[in-house]
Protein backbone atom coordinates (compact mmCIF):
# COMPACT_ATOMS: atom_id res chain seq x y z
CA UNK A 1 0.00 0.00 0.00
CA UNK A 2 1.28 3.29 -0.57
CA UNK A 3 3.13 5.10 2.01
CA UNK A 4 2.67 8.71 2.63
CA UNK A 5 5.48 11.11 1.27
CA UNK A 6 7.49 12.73 4.40
CA UNK A 7 10.02 15.70 4.16
CA UNK A 8 13.95 14.34 3.71
CA UNK A 9 14.58 16.04 7.37
CA UNK A 10 11.51 13.63 8.84
CA UNK A 11 12.71 10.40 7.36
CA UNK A 12 14.96 9.88 10.64
CA UNK A 13 12.26 10.10 12.28
CA UNK A 14 9.98 7.77 10.46
CA UNK A 15 12.20 5.13 10.30
CA UNK A 16 13.47 5.14 13.64
CA UNK A 17 9.92 5.42 14.77
CA UNK A 18 9.19 2.31 12.56
CA UNK A 19 11.68 0.08 13.79
CA UNK A 20 10.66 1.10 17.22
CA UNK A 21 7.14 0.18 16.97
CA UNK A 22 7.84 -3.09 15.39
CA UNK A 23 10.76 -4.30 17.14
CA UNK A 24 10.23 -3.32 20.55
CA UNK A 25 6.56 -1.79 21.38
CA UNK A 26 5.14 -4.98 19.25
CA UNK A 27 6.59 -7.75 21.68
CA UNK A 28 6.22 -5.88 24.73
CA UNK A 29 2.11 -5.77 24.28
CA UNK A 30 2.45 -9.45 25.51
CA UNK A 31 4.40 -8.41 28.72
CA UNK A 32 1.58 -5.45 28.98
CA UNK A 33 -1.34 -8.08 29.07
CA UNK A 34 0.08 -10.83 30.98
CA UNK A 35 1.04 -8.32 33.77
CA UNK A 36 -2.33 -6.69 34.10
CA UNK A 37 -3.91 -9.68 34.28
CA UNK A 38 -2.82 -11.03 37.39
CA UNK A 39 -4.55 -7.52 38.57
CA UNK A 40 -8.22 -8.15 40.02
CA UNK A 41 -10.07 -4.95 41.17
CA UNK A 42 -8.88 -2.02 42.65
CA UNK A 43 -5.55 -3.34 41.94
CA UNK A 44 -6.02 -2.63 38.14
CA UNK A 45 -5.58 1.07 39.29
CA UNK A 46 -2.73 0.76 41.68
CA UNK A 47 1.13 2.12 40.72
CA UNK A 48 1.45 -1.60 40.80
CA UNK A 49 -0.56 -1.85 38.00
CA UNK A 50 1.49 -0.47 35.63
CA UNK A 51 3.84 -3.14 33.61
CA UNK A 52 7.64 -2.63 33.92
CA UNK A 53 7.82 -2.70 29.66
CA UNK A 54 5.95 0.87 29.92
CA UNK A 55 9.35 2.98 32.17
CA UNK A 56 11.70 0.66 29.55
CA UNK A 57 10.13 1.82 26.47
CA UNK A 58 9.49 5.29 27.43
CA UNK A 59 13.32 5.17 28.46
CA UNK A 60 13.80 3.63 25.15
CA UNK A 61 11.83 6.62 23.20
CA UNK A 62 13.95 9.38 24.86
CA UNK A 63 17.23 8.00 23.70
CA UNK A 64 16.38 7.24 20.21
CA UNK A 65 14.78 11.13 20.48
CA UNK A 66 11.64 10.24 19.67
CA UNK A 67 10.36 11.99 23.15
CA UNK A 68 7.08 14.84 22.69
CA UNK A 69 7.33 14.87 19.28
CA UNK A 70 3.94 16.11 18.93
CA UNK A 71 4.96 19.52 20.42
CA UNK A 72 3.98 22.50 17.81
CA UNK A 73 6.74 24.85 18.77
CA UNK A 74 9.60 25.46 21.94
CA UNK A 75 8.84 25.29 25.16
CA UNK A 76 9.11 28.57 27.26
CA UNK A 77 12.72 29.34 28.27
CA UNK A 78 12.03 28.80 31.86
CA UNK A 79 10.57 25.78 31.67
CA UNK A 80 13.48 24.54 29.15
CA UNK A 81 15.77 25.17 32.12
CA UNK A 82 14.17 23.81 35.01
CA UNK A 83 14.36 20.80 32.78
CA UNK A 84 18.07 21.27 32.25
CA UNK A 85 18.46 21.31 35.99
CA UNK A 86 16.55 18.00 36.28
CA UNK A 87 18.85 16.30 33.35
CA UNK A 88 15.61 16.12 31.24
CA UNK A 89 16.79 17.84 27.59
CA UNK A 90 14.71 15.42 25.96
CA UNK A 91 11.95 17.28 26.44
CA UNK A 92 12.28 19.09 23.10
CA UNK A 93 11.90 17.05 20.56
CA UNK A 94 15.15 17.21 17.50
CA UNK A 95 12.88 19.27 15.20
CA UNK A 96 9.21 20.98 16.01
CA UNK A 97 6.96 19.39 12.91
CA UNK A 98 3.55 20.57 10.97
CA UNK A 99 0.42 19.16 11.59
CA UNK A 100 0.84 17.42 8.20
CA UNK A 101 4.15 15.59 9.13
CA UNK A 102 2.81 14.50 12.74
CA UNK A 103 0.41 12.85 11.35
CA UNK A 104 2.33 10.45 9.19
CA UNK A 105 4.35 9.79 12.83
CA UNK A 106 0.78 9.58 14.02
CA UNK A 107 -0.09 6.80 11.87
CA UNK A 108 2.87 4.88 12.81
CA UNK A 109 2.55 5.13 16.74
CA UNK A 110 -1.24 4.16 16.54
CA UNK A 111 -0.19 0.62 15.06
CA UNK A 112 0.43 -0.30 18.83
CA UNK A 113 -1.32 0.46 21.68
CA UNK A 114 1.74 1.14 23.65
CA UNK A 115 3.42 3.25 21.56
CA UNK A 116 1.87 6.73 22.07
CA UNK A 117 2.70 6.46 25.81
CA UNK A 118 6.05 5.27 24.90
CA UNK A 119 6.82 8.63 23.16
CA UNK A 120 4.90 10.92 25.51
CA UNK A 121 2.57 11.36 22.10
CA UNK A 122 -0.97 9.70 24.07
CA UNK A 123 -4.03 11.39 24.55
CA UNK A 124 -5.49 13.30 26.80
CA UNK A 125 -1.99 14.67 27.80
CA UNK A 126 -1.11 15.83 24.24
CA UNK A 127 -4.08 17.69 24.05
CA UNK A 128 -3.50 18.81 28.17
CA UNK A 129 -0.17 20.22 27.41
CA UNK A 130 -1.10 22.30 24.10
CA UNK A 131 -3.36 23.98 26.29
CA UNK A 132 -0.53 24.78 29.06
CA UNK A 133 1.66 25.42 26.45
CA UNK A 134 -0.41 27.59 24.39
CA UNK A 135 -2.90 29.02 27.34
CA UNK A 136 -1.23 27.85 31.03
CA UNK A 137 0.63 30.84 32.95
CA UNK A 138 3.78 30.30 34.23
CA UNK A 139 3.28 29.53 37.37
CA UNK A 140 0.55 26.72 35.85
CA UNK A 141 3.12 25.51 33.47
CA UNK A 142 5.91 24.90 35.84
CA UNK A 143 3.79 23.28 38.23
CA UNK A 144 1.70 20.91 35.45
CA UNK A 145 3.39 21.41 32.33
CA UNK A 146 6.78 21.01 33.42
CA UNK A 147 6.02 16.66 34.78
CA UNK A 148 3.85 16.35 31.90
CA UNK A 149 6.74 16.71 29.51
CA UNK A 150 9.04 14.93 31.50
CA UNK A 151 6.19 12.00 31.44
CA UNK A 152 6.02 12.02 35.28
CA UNK A 153 2.66 12.18 35.63
CA UNK A 154 -0.53 12.03 33.44
CA UNK A 155 -3.31 13.77 33.19
CA UNK A 156 -6.73 14.06 32.07
CA UNK A 157 -9.70 16.15 30.48
CA UNK A 158 -13.25 16.48 32.45
CA UNK A 159 -15.77 17.49 30.03
CA UNK A 160 -18.42 15.04 29.22
CA UNK A 161 -21.50 14.33 31.58
CA UNK A 162 -23.84 11.67 32.21
CA UNK A 163 -26.98 13.51 33.15
CA UNK A 164 -27.37 16.05 29.91
CA UNK A 165 -26.29 15.06 25.87
CA UNK A 166 -22.76 16.37 26.33
CA UNK A 167 -22.35 16.09 22.35
CA UNK A 168 -23.89 19.94 22.61
CA UNK A 169 -21.52 21.53 25.36
CA UNK A 170 -23.50 24.04 26.18
CA UNK A 171 -26.05 21.47 28.05
CA UNK A 172 -23.07 21.04 30.56
CA UNK A 173 -23.93 21.55 34.24
CA UNK A 174 -21.32 21.16 36.74
CA UNK A 175 -20.64 24.88 37.86
CA UNK A 176 -17.84 27.66 38.95
CA UNK A 177 -19.30 29.93 41.71
CA UNK A 178 -17.37 32.55 42.49
CA UNK A 179 -17.39 33.47 45.92
CA UNK A 180 -15.87 36.99 46.71
CA UNK A 181 -15.24 38.08 50.27
CA UNK A 182 -15.89 41.49 52.33
CA UNK A 183 -12.31 41.62 52.03
CA UNK A 184 -12.25 41.49 48.17
CA UNK A 185 -10.81 37.79 47.56
CA UNK A 186 -11.76 35.63 45.30
CA UNK A 187 -11.88 32.05 45.24
CA UNK A 188 -14.18 29.58 42.92
CA UNK A 189 -16.24 26.60 44.09
CA UNK A 190 -16.74 24.00 41.60
CA UNK A 191 -19.71 21.32 41.94
CA UNK A 192 -20.81 18.58 39.18
CA UNK A 193 -20.15 15.12 37.85
CA UNK A 194 -18.23 13.88 35.20
CA UNK A 195 -17.78 10.91 32.93
CA UNK A 196 -15.75 9.18 30.59
CA UNK A 197 -12.66 10.89 31.89
CA UNK A 198 -9.92 9.36 30.32
CA UNK A 199 -7.22 8.24 32.20
CA UNK A 200 -8.65 9.96 35.32
CA UNK A 201 -8.62 6.25 37.00
CA UNK A 202 -4.41 5.73 36.27
CA UNK A 203 -2.50 6.27 39.35
CA UNK A 204 -0.20 8.92 37.36
CA UNK A 205 -3.03 10.98 36.91
CA UNK A 206 -2.25 14.37 39.14
CA UNK A 207 -4.03 16.84 37.24
CA UNK A 208 -7.28 17.41 35.59
CA UNK A 209 -8.41 20.19 33.31
CA UNK A 210 -12.15 20.51 33.90
CA UNK A 211 -14.57 22.13 31.72
CA UNK A 212 -17.68 24.25 33.24
CA UNK A 213 -20.02 26.88 33.23
CA UNK A 214 -20.20 30.42 35.56
CA UNK A 215 -23.29 30.53 37.86
CA UNK A 216 -24.83 33.89 36.83
CA UNK A 217 -27.11 33.06 39.64
CA UNK A 218 -24.53 34.17 41.99
CA UNK A 219 -23.17 37.49 43.46
CA UNK A 220 -19.78 38.20 41.98
CA UNK A 221 -20.21 36.91 38.52
CA UNK A 222 -19.48 40.10 35.91
CA UNK A 223 -16.47 38.70 33.21
CA UNK A 224 -18.37 36.55 31.52
CA UNK A 225 -22.07 36.83 29.69
CA UNK A 226 -25.17 35.06 30.51
CA UNK A 227 -27.00 35.72 27.32
CA UNK A 228 -24.56 34.29 25.17
CA UNK A 229 -24.78 30.31 24.66
CA UNK A 230 -20.67 30.14 25.64
CA UNK A 231 -19.54 33.10 27.02
CA UNK A 232 -20.09 31.45 30.53
CA UNK A 233 -17.80 28.29 29.84
CA UNK A 234 -14.13 28.24 31.92
CA UNK A 235 -11.76 25.52 32.03
CA UNK A 236 -10.31 25.16 35.75
CA UNK A 237 -6.85 23.11 36.24
CA UNK A 238 -7.37 21.25 39.44
CA UNK A 239 -4.71 18.46 41.18
CA UNK A 240 -6.88 14.86 41.58
CA UNK A 241 -5.68 15.21 44.90
CA UNK A 242 -8.17 18.17 46.00
CA UNK A 243 -10.41 17.95 48.63
CA UNK A 244 -14.21 17.07 46.65
CA UNK A 245 -12.62 15.25 43.97
CA UNK A 246 -13.78 11.74 44.26
CA UNK A 247 -13.08 8.61 41.41
CA UNK A 248 -16.96 6.96 41.63
CA UNK A 249 -16.19 4.26 39.13
CA UNK A 250 -14.04 3.37 36.34
CA UNK A 251 -16.00 2.54 33.39
CA UNK A 252 -15.87 0.19 30.56
CA UNK A 253 -15.64 0.11 26.47
CA UNK A 254 -17.24 -3.18 25.28
CA UNK A 255 -16.11 -4.93 28.02
CA UNK A 256 -12.26 -3.60 27.96
CA UNK A 257 -11.71 -1.16 31.45
CA UNK A 258 -8.47 0.01 29.52
CA UNK A 259 -6.53 -0.67 32.76
CA UNK A 260 -4.37 1.06 34.29
CA UNK A 261 -5.16 4.17 32.27
CA UNK A 262 -8.52 3.69 32.11
CA UNK A 263 -12.15 5.59 32.21
CA UNK A 264 -13.61 7.52 35.14
CA UNK A 265 -17.02 8.81 36.52
CA UNK A 266 -15.79 11.50 38.97
CA UNK A 267 -17.88 13.27 41.25
CA UNK A 268 -16.70 17.43 41.80
CA UNK A 269 -18.43 18.35 45.26
CA UNK A 270 -17.39 21.90 46.59
CA UNK A 271 -13.70 21.88 44.94
CA UNK A 272 -12.09 25.34 46.22
CA UNK A 273 -10.48 26.98 43.45
CA UNK A 274 -8.53 30.08 43.62
CA UNK A 275 -8.12 32.26 40.88
CA UNK A 276 -4.75 30.94 39.50
CA UNK A 277 -6.65 27.94 38.57
CA UNK A 278 -8.57 29.29 35.90
CA UNK A 279 -6.93 28.94 32.57
CA UNK A 280 -7.02 32.08 30.16
CA UNK A 281 -9.78 33.86 32.64
CA UNK A 282 -13.81 33.47 33.39
CA UNK A 283 -15.55 32.48 29.55
CA UNK A 284 -12.50 31.71 27.95
CA UNK A 285 -13.73 27.40 27.73
CA UNK A 286 -15.12 27.25 24.40
CA UNK A 287 -11.51 29.03 23.13
CA UNK A 288 -9.51 26.43 24.60
CA UNK A 289 -11.53 23.35 23.63
CA UNK A 290 -11.53 23.90 20.32
CA UNK A 291 -7.73 24.97 20.09
CA UNK A 292 -6.76 21.25 21.91
CA UNK A 293 -9.96 19.65 19.16
CA UNK A 294 -8.65 20.59 15.88
CA UNK A 295 -4.80 19.16 15.97
CA UNK A 296 -6.00 16.41 18.56
CA UNK A 297 -8.45 14.96 15.31
CA UNK A 298 -5.53 14.87 13.10
CA UNK A 299 -3.74 12.40 15.84
CA UNK A 300 -6.83 10.58 16.49
CA UNK A 301 -7.50 9.78 12.89
CA UNK A 302 -3.82 8.97 11.81
CA UNK A 303 -3.76 6.85 14.56
CA UNK A 304 -7.19 5.22 13.84
CA UNK A 305 -5.48 4.83 10.16
CA UNK A 306 -2.52 3.17 11.50
CA UNK A 307 -4.33 0.99 13.57
CA UNK A 308 -6.79 -0.33 10.57
CA UNK A 309 -3.58 -1.03 8.58
CA UNK A 310 -1.91 -3.37 11.34
CA UNK A 311 -5.19 -5.05 11.33
CA UNK A 312 -5.11 -5.23 7.55
CA UNK A 313 -1.54 -6.70 7.62
CA UNK A 314 -2.98 -9.15 9.87
CA UNK A 315 -5.60 -10.18 7.18
CA UNK A 316 -3.79 -10.41 4.30
CA UNK A 317 -1.64 -12.55 6.34
CA UNK A 318 -4.43 -14.82 7.53
CA UNK A 319 -6.25 -14.88 3.94
CA UNK A 320 -2.66 -16.68 2.71
CA UNK A 321 -2.00 -18.61 5.32
CA UNK A 322 -5.73 -20.39 5.63
CA UNK A 323 -7.14 -22.63 3.26
CA UNK A 324 -11.06 -23.55 2.38
CA UNK A 325 -12.42 -25.64 -0.29
CA UNK A 326 -9.06 -26.49 -1.95
CA UNK A 327 -7.53 -23.09 -1.84
CA UNK A 328 -6.19 -20.06 -0.06
CA UNK A 329 -8.89 -17.64 1.50
CA UNK A 330 -7.60 -14.60 -0.64
CA UNK A 331 -8.27 -16.71 -3.87
CA UNK A 332 -11.62 -16.22 -2.73
CA UNK A 333 -13.73 -13.66 -4.71
CA UNK A 334 -15.66 -12.59 -1.21
CA UNK A 335 -12.27 -12.37 0.56
CA UNK A 336 -10.50 -10.38 -2.02
CA UNK A 337 -13.34 -7.62 -2.02
CA UNK A 338 -12.56 -7.28 1.36
CA UNK A 339 -8.87 -6.64 0.52
CA UNK A 340 -9.33 -4.46 -2.07
CA UNK A 341 -12.46 -2.66 -0.04
CA UNK A 342 -10.07 -2.22 2.92
CA UNK A 343 -6.76 -1.15 1.07
CA UNK A 344 -9.33 1.42 -0.55
CA UNK A 345 -10.67 2.49 2.58
CA UNK A 346 -7.30 2.95 4.46
CA UNK A 347 -5.80 5.28 1.56
CA UNK A 348 -8.75 7.33 1.42
CA UNK A 349 -8.93 7.60 5.25
CA UNK A 350 -5.01 8.75 4.97
CA UNK A 351 -5.46 11.54 2.47
CA UNK A 352 -8.38 12.73 4.39
CA UNK A 353 -6.81 13.37 6.76
CA UNK A 354 -3.14 14.29 5.60
CA UNK A 355 -5.00 16.71 3.53
CA UNK A 356 -6.59 18.12 6.52
CA UNK A 357 -3.55 18.54 8.49
CA UNK A 358 -2.36 20.66 5.54
CA UNK A 359 -5.44 22.98 5.79
CA UNK A 360 -4.74 23.21 9.88
CA UNK A 361 -1.10 24.48 8.82
CA UNK A 362 -1.88 26.54 6.18
CA UNK A 363 -4.92 28.28 7.75
CA UNK A 364 -5.51 27.25 11.37
CA UNK A 365 -8.22 25.16 12.72
CA UNK A 366 -10.89 27.31 12.24
CA UNK A 367 -10.15 27.77 8.35
CA UNK A 368 -9.92 23.79 7.99
CA UNK A 369 -13.44 23.22 10.29
CA UNK A 370 -15.04 21.52 6.94
CA UNK A 371 -12.22 19.19 6.49
CA UNK A 372 -12.03 18.17 10.42
CA UNK A 373 -15.68 17.52 10.74
CA UNK A 374 -15.19 15.46 7.05
CA UNK A 375 -12.08 13.51 8.67
CA UNK A 376 -13.90 12.98 12.25
CA UNK A 377 -17.09 11.46 10.36
CA UNK A 378 -15.79 9.40 7.55
CA UNK A 379 -11.96 7.72 9.21
CA UNK A 380 -13.38 6.42 11.88
CA UNK A 381 -15.93 4.75 9.63
CA UNK A 382 -13.74 3.47 7.45
CA UNK A 383 -11.28 2.57 9.64
CA UNK A 384 -14.00 0.07 11.69
CA UNK A 385 -14.78 -0.99 8.66
CA UNK A 386 -11.54 -2.65 8.15
CA UNK A 387 -11.15 -4.48 11.35
CA UNK A 388 -14.90 -5.94 10.66
CA UNK A 389 -13.55 -7.17 7.28
CA UNK A 390 -9.97 -8.27 9.43
CA UNK A 391 -12.61 -10.02 12.19
CA UNK A 392 -14.43 -12.09 9.41
CA UNK A 393 -11.41 -13.24 7.76
CA UNK A 394 -10.23 -14.56 10.97
CA UNK A 395 -13.45 -16.01 12.09
CA UNK A 396 -13.55 -16.96 15.59
CA UNK A 397 -10.13 -16.38 16.44
CA UNK A 398 -11.10 -12.28 15.45
CA UNK A 399 -13.63 -12.15 18.11
CA UNK A 400 -10.93 -13.39 20.83
CA UNK A 401 -7.78 -11.53 22.60
CA UNK A 402 -5.60 -13.24 20.80
CA UNK A 403 -5.02 -11.24 18.39
CA UNK A 404 -5.86 -7.22 18.55
CA UNK A 405 -8.97 -7.19 16.54
CA UNK A 406 -11.53 -7.46 19.16
CA UNK A 407 -9.86 -4.55 21.00
CA UNK A 408 -9.39 -2.40 17.88
CA UNK A 409 -12.99 -2.49 17.08
CA UNK A 410 -13.77 -1.41 20.26
CA UNK A 411 -11.45 1.52 20.36
CA UNK A 412 -12.74 2.69 16.47
CA UNK A 413 -16.24 2.30 17.33
CA UNK A 414 -15.98 4.65 20.08
CA UNK A 415 -13.57 6.87 18.22
CA UNK A 416 -17.21 7.74 16.38
CA UNK A 417 -19.05 9.31 19.48
CA UNK A 418 -15.59 10.72 21.28
CA UNK A 419 -14.61 14.03 20.47
CA UNK A 420 -18.35 14.59 19.33
CA UNK A 421 -20.54 12.25 17.77
CA UNK A 422 -21.07 11.68 13.92
CA UNK A 423 -24.35 13.76 14.29
CA UNK A 424 -22.63 16.75 14.99
CA UNK A 425 -19.55 16.91 12.37
CA UNK A 426 -22.24 16.27 9.62
CA UNK A 427 -23.79 19.18 10.88
CA UNK A 428 -21.35 21.14 11.22
CA UNK A 429 -20.17 20.11 7.71
CA UNK A 430 -23.62 20.88 6.11
CA UNK A 431 -23.98 24.68 7.70
CA UNK A 432 -20.33 25.26 6.53
CA UNK A 433 -21.51 23.93 2.86
CA UNK A 434 -24.48 25.60 2.71
CA UNK A 435 -22.88 28.84 3.77
CA UNK A 436 -20.75 28.75 0.79
CA UNK A 437 -23.45 27.94 -1.17
CA UNK A 438 -25.33 30.96 -0.14
CA UNK A 439 -22.47 32.91 -0.64
CA UNK A 440 -21.75 32.03 -4.22
CA UNK A 441 -25.67 32.38 -5.03
CA UNK A 442 -24.99 36.17 -3.55
CA UNK A 443 -22.01 36.49 -5.83
CA UNK A 444 -23.82 35.22 -8.97
CA UNK A 445 -26.50 37.97 -8.37
CA UNK A 446 -24.44 40.77 -8.20
CA UNK A 447 -22.39 39.77 -10.78
CA UNK A 448 -25.52 40.14 -13.37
Amino acid sequence: MTEPDVASSDATNKTKLSSFVTEECYPAEIEYDQHLAKRIGSDRWSLDAIPPCVERLKNRAKQLGLWNLFLPKPIPNEIRALCDQDNASFVSPSMYLSNREYGVLCEIMGRSLLASEACNCNAPDTGNMEVLLKHGSLAQQIRYLKPLLMGQIRSAFLMTEPDVASSDATNIETTLTKVVSSSGNVHYVLNGKKWWSTGAMDPRCKVALVLAKMDHGKVGVSNTNPSSKHGAHTVVIIPMDAPGVKLVRPLTVFGYDDAPHGHAEVQLTNVVCGPDTLILGEGKGFEIAQSRLGPGRIHHCMRAVGLASRCYDLMILRSMSRTTFGKPLYQHGGCQEMIADSATDIQTSRLLTLSCAASIDQRGPRGARDQIAMIKVAVPEMTLRVVDRAIQVFGGAGVCNDFPLARAFAGLRTLRIADGPDAVHRRTLALLEVKRAKLRQQAMRSSL
